[in-house]
């Protein structure tokens, strides 16, 4: 894998994997009895949302791994581009919902950075 390759490629998986991690923890608590398949129902609106957020800046030329400003750029992207998504498809947006979600998802994709930054030689 080529480094420019693994320079955008981490960073989207990391934060997909938080993506994941929303879905998962919110069919544990209101679906546990769907199938595995409203994981991918939970999760598409913001898993598109972040891609899209990632493709943004890997055509502008900006490292989506660092922490200030593309983080929170990231992290707000994925999070109000997919609650607009997850409206359009007729998924709920209660209120307890949206500040679980934007908790989560600031805490985990800003988490990682944080945690990457910290690590010898990955500055």
């Amino acid at each position: 894998m080529t480094r420019a390759r693994t320079r955008w490629l981490w960073p989207l998986v990391a934060d997909l994997a938080c993506v994941l991690g929303l879905a998962l923890g919110g069919k544990n608590t209101h679906d546990a009895d769907e199938s595995g398949w409203i994981v991918l129902v939970i999760a598409w609106p913001f898993a598109l949302a972040a891609v899209l957020a990632h493709a943004g800046l890997v055509a502008r030329g900006r490292p989506a791994r660092r922490i200030w400003p593309e983080g929170p750029v990231v992290v707000a992207a994925t999070y109000v581009l997919g609650m607009a998504l997850r409206a359009l498809a007729g998924r709920g947006l209660a209120p307890g919902f949206l500040v679980v979600a934007a908790t989560f998802l600031v805490v985990t994709m800003l988490g990682w950075r944080v945690v990457a930054r910290l690590l010898p030689g990955r500055g």
